[in-house]
């Protein structure tokens, strides 16, 4: 039995800020039911594909849409909005990611819904919130990257600001949402009270720069573009090795003396320039003295030699692409890649990164087709008679 085996979730949501959130949920056990009108969530034509024209499968699509169930239902119809709230009535949490004001254009808004399903947890993923200035701004990922200060200290410091390389925005989004709904869930449960969890992806993008806001709010610094260096922490950065690239973050004493006895000059360790980390997060003493020493040293051997001979001992590791991600033994043996049979073929994609003892995910479930299950939600859940769903499809309300 899973964690959220009792928790029903109305998924409303496209894209990727979102059906992250929701996914995460259904992985943990809860009966997630993604409900898209009859043209589909966006992402099914996101690439890569699968399959011929007819019957083409998103792999974006299915990898953060698995372990859902998937209905049909046109919400622009009044019908529509009717069943919807049939399924709220049975439902714990609904979960949306459309602009600000969408949703109460249909009345399907937050204190709609709240006065006649007092205990509904109601989650908005949103651009910029669901109050303040912007709210009325179309917003993507790189909109919360720009506005949130990330993208200016990504990069190196003698180029243009980079992006950061994911849609950090939208994930971070999805996975405060899966937190805020499962604190309202447990608040619900223990009151009898719902509530609007209302999350910004400019404010999951800001909460993750680290240092950048007390830096500037206790010093008045702005923090610049470091490539691949810490601000502070030094060595904290990517060396050349003979066959590749390595990631060194021997800083301390421990760590320093540990490195100088396995390159063969043991009595570097206690030259007064360089005897203490202090010294050695000094800028200047770091590039002179450090920096180019670890260049001189790694330089000499492979990944491979590195990492056995001080893979233990310090944290260090080879930088990889993916084609040396998914083939990795840590990653393989905590099964962070699966693969999934559709029948357009197979789909690689990320595993579960939350590991529980007693109530495990599941990530065994495939990404809906749409409308593959109204027979079955509509039917056999939600209490239509046959009839009634074929009479709704033949109207295009389902």
């Amino acid at each position: 039995m899973n964690a959220l085996h009792d928790i029903t979730i109305i998924d409303l949501t496209r894209f990727a800020a979102g059906p992250f959130c929701t996914m995460q949920l259904a992985d943990l056990g809860a009966n997630v039911i993604k409900v898209e009108g009859r043209e589909g969530d966006p992402s099914r034509d996101f690439t890569p594909f699968l399959g011929g024209e007819e019957d083409r499968l998103s792999g974006y699509y299915a990898q953060y849409n698995r372990n859902k169930k998937g209905v049909s239902l046109n919400l622009r119809s009044e019908e529509g909005k009717e069943i919807l709230k049939k399924m709220l009535e049975k439902a714990d949490v609904l979960v949306e990611n459309y602009r600000p004001g969408v949703m109460k254009q249909m009345g399907l808004d937050y204190e709609t819904l709240h006065a006649l399903y007092p205990k509904l947890v109601y989650v908005s993923i949103s651009g910029y919130g669901q109050y303040g200035p912007y709210i009325t701004r179309p917003a993507f990922d790189n909109c919360a990257q720009a506005l949130s200060g990330i993208w200016s200290i990504n990069g190196y410091p003698d180029r243009e600001p980079v992006r950061v390389g994911t849609i950090i925005g939208d994930l971070s989004a999805s996975l405060y949402g899966a937190i805020g709904t499962l604190a309202a869930l447990h608040h619900a449960k223990n009151t009898g009270e719902g509530q609007h969890v209302d999350i910004a992806q400019l404010d999951s993008t800001l909460s993750l720069t680290e240092t950048i806001v007390t830096n500037y709010m206790v010093e008045g610094k702005i923090t610049r573009p470091t490539g691949n260096d810490h601000p502070f922490v030094m060595p904290y950065s990517a060396f050349k090795a003979k066959d590749g690239y390595i990631f060194n973050g021997g800083y301390t004493d421990k760590f320093w003396k540990l490195q100088c006895e396995f390159f063969g000059e043991p009595e570097y360790a206690e030259k007064p320039e360089v005897d203490t980390m202090v010294k050695r997060h000094v800028h200047e003493t770091y590039e002179k003295y450090v920096k180019p020493k670890l260049e001189e040293w790694i330089s000499n051997y492979t990944v491979e030699e590195l990492m056995e001979g001080l893979g233990d001992k310090i944290p260090m590791a080879p930088i990889q692409d993916v084609s040396q991600v998914v083939k990795d033994p840590q990653i393989l043996e905590r099964e962070m890649i699966i693969e999934h049979e559709f029948p357009q073929g197979r789909v690689g994609m990320l595993g579960q990164p939350i590991k529980m003892s007693n109530t495990p995910a599941d990530t065994s479930g495939l990404a809906p087709e749409i409308g593959r299950d109204n027979r079955k939600i509509y039917v056999e859940w939600l209490g239509l008679s046959p009839e009634e769903l074929d009479r709704y499809i033949n109207e295009g309300v389902i």
